[in-house]
């Protein structure tokens, strides 16, 4: 992040600072008869009046005192300053802190404490380093309070190694500073150090509170920790925070909505109150993500007549329903309880215009994107990927120039989205030098981009040395390595690497046979590619699906045993399917098989007698093997099939 280095040096110059004899007038401060031990009388009472003000709202006062004073102690600075940051007012809070520290008025713990508390929460991280330093210099390093303050600056920073260092080294830890550093490696996403600070936080004798829980249940939601969670709930159960912790209950809903079990959300919710419920959005969002639309809509509105306001999460998973469903109305619908609620966020814009284009209205998709003010990473990557799905390649390559060009930036999502849009053509070799230069080479999404690109020029080399320096590639790397290798041809290759893969002790899965198997189909490896379909199952316990059976008949009809293939699917549920008897029919006519030729043809036509294909299919085998009186018949009749479709489906749009 910014300022690293420059954060880095000021912990470690604390850190030697530490080590200096202190000051005369540090001294002096601790000094039994000077500093706070005799206040004055006059202070005393003046701050006093002072602290009344502030707390009554008279800030305008309460400040004419304080300037009037002739002589302040650190109690009056620290009224003063703890008094602005209540009101929010943080900038003369800090100028306070440096008109204290001017006129050499030394600091105490609540000074430090409240400075560092507005140092973390305003993001001045360089400032906090500094007020850092000048608590090590006065001897406030090994304060709990302090040390908690300096620990939550440091997280906050993202140098969670310095605040990890400043908690160890901290002679006492309350809960309050337990918590913060919980609150740290939740956000973080750091969950094992989570649960293990957990564990040494009991050790010390400290009992956690329903702070403490929140965090840990936090973070399971965020890494999807299942099984831990549910210990979590046990615990809070047994401690009875459930029925007595608002927050803890609440943070069960929002834990079991981000694993996705409707179950157990719908459970957490039902025993806290509907008035009381801050987790609405939470069981609305996991209703739509579970497809559950008429039972999001009820608790929609059920959260609406108890004045609970929608969330972008209640929106995003409505959003995200009618994308996988491609429901059209059902979006629009949503779009406008967006657009009347004011919640068009960031997300919610990007979610519109991957809803609009995966319902194929790419000209809304296009509207959304246009009217947005700040474009941002997540907005262009949705648009791209609709334009991809919509095959305007020209286009989803110009506006990965666009984000170029605008300083927007790209991430992987776009480097493979404009890598499918190149695929075949010279442009993927400048996209790769932009992949290696922005570090993105050895990504997975960008790695199995770039050799499906390669692989669709021919260049199949080029896609193995981009598999090949892959430091440790997952199973959708090698699938795509072995797609690459089936589309060129190499069907031993295919089943070298599929070999490599299973020894690696990575488990194929369907789409990974199916290349295997389009491999030794296009290599005319039969033998291998029976031993391929066979282990499937037998090994690897997957039931081979329509393609699969598609790809053998394929692979065995190329190799002129026809009887073999239409042997294989009998006994399945694709016997009667239309794909595969096309499939024996290609084959047909390469091997010029008349017998099982026509059988072919027949059940082409019984299977879909209105389909045009069908009889055209039929006419070109008969064409090859001389029968030019059907081969006319059937073609007029395909011809007449197609024509009164198209009539058909015209008056159909007419009336309505």
């Amino acid at each position: 992040m910014k300022n690293q280095n420059f954060l880095v040096f000021c912990a470690r110059a604390a850190a030697v600072i530490s080590r200096i004899h202190k000051p005369a007038f540090v001294r002096s401060f601790h000094h039994p008869v000077r500093g706070l031990t005799n206040p004055n009388t006059e202070i005393y009472s003046r701050n006093r009046i002072i602290s009344d003000l502030l707390k009554s709202g008279s800030l305008d006062s309460a400040v004419k005192l304080f300037d009037e004073m002739p002589e302040r102690d650190v109690i009056t600075w620290n009224i003063m300053i703890s008094g602005h940051h209540r009101r929010g007012l943080l900038t003369e809070s800090l100028s306070l802190y440096n008109q204290m520290v001017f006129q050499c008025c030394v600091e105490s713990s609540s000074t430090f404490s409240t400075i560092l508390s507005i140092c973390s929460s305003e993001g001045l991280f360089r400032e906090g380093c500094e007020v850092h330093c000048r608590a090590v210099v006065l001897g406030f390093s090994t304060n709990v309070y302090i040390g908690s303050a300096l620990v939550d600056l440091y997280l906050r920073m993202g140098c969670t190694g310095i605040a990890l260092r400043l908690f160890s080294k901290l002679q006492e830890r309350n809960l309050a500073t337990w918590n913060v550093a919980l609150r740290g490696m939740c956000e973080t996403g750091r969950v094992n150090e989570l649960f293990s600070m957990f564990d040494e936080m009991r050790l010390e004798g400290v009992e956690p509170n329903g702070v403490t829980y929140c965090y840990l249940i936090r973070g399971c939601g965020y890494e999807r920790c299942f099984e831990e969670g549910m210990q979590l709930h046990c615990c809070v159960i047994k401690g009875g925070l459930v029925d007595s912790d608002l927050f803890v209950a609440n943070a069960l809903v929002d834990f079991y909505s981000a694993c996705g079990s409707l179950v157990e959300t719908r459970r957490a919710f039902e025993v806290i109150p509907p008035s009381d419920v801050i987790s609405w959005n939470s069981l609305v969002s996991v209703f739509a993500a579970s497809g559950c639309i008429h039972d999001g809509l009820v608790a929609f509105r059920e959260m609406r007549s108890w004045d609970k306001k929608p969330s972008a999460c209640s929106f995003l998973g409505f959003l995200k329903v009618s994308s996988a469903a491609r429901g059209l109305v059902f979006g629009q619908q949503t779009h406008c309880s967006v657009l009347k609620t004011g919640l068009d966020s960031v997300l919610v814009q990007s979610a519109l215009i991957d809803m609009y284009g995966k319902c194929g209205e790419i000209g809304d998709a296009v509207g959304i994107f246009d009217g947005i003010l700040e474009r941002t990473l997540e907005c262009c990557n949705s648009l791209m990927t609709s334009l991809l799905k919509s095959e305007l390649l020209e286009d989803v390559v110009d506006l990965f120039g666009v984000m170029v060009d605008e300083g927007i930036g790209f991430d992987e999502v776009s480097l493979s989205s404009a890598l499918k849009a190149l695929a075949g053509s010279s442009g993927c070799t400048l996209l790769h030098c932009c992949a290696v230069k922005s570090g993105f080479e050895s990504d997975a999404t960008v790695a199995c981009a770039l050799i499906d690109a390669y692989s669709r020029a021919g260049e199949v080399g080029l896609s193995c040395r981009v598999f090949n320096l892959l430091p440790s590639p997952n199973v959708i790397c090698f699938t795509s390595v072995i797609s690459s290798l089936a589309r060129n041809g190499k069907g031993k290759e295919c089943l070298e690497m599929l070999d490599l893969m299973i020894r690696n002790s990575l488990k194929p899965d369907k789409v990974t046979f199916l290349s295997a198997l389009m491999g030794c189909s296009h290599s005319g490896l039969v033998e291998e590619g029976k031993s391929v379909f066979h282990s499937m199952e037998t090994i690897h316990g997957l039931e081979p699906e329509r393609q699969h059976y598609s790809c053998m008949v394929d692979l065995l009809g190329r190799a002129g045993l026809l009887d073999e293939a239409t042997e294989m699917v009998k006994d399945t549920p694709w016997r009667d399917d239309f794909v595969i008897w096309s499939s024996v029919l290609r084959s047909c006519r390469v091997h010029q098989d008349e017998r099982m030729g026509s059988r072919a043809a027949k059940k082409l036509i019984d299977l879909q007698p209105e389909n045009p294909s069908s009889w055209l299919q039929a006419s070109y085998f008969y064409s090859d093997i001389g029968d030019f009186e059907r081969t006319k018949e059937y073609r007029e009749i395909a011809t007449a099939r197609k024509v009164r479709r198209e009539i058909g489906r015209s008056m159909i749009e007419v009336n309505s």
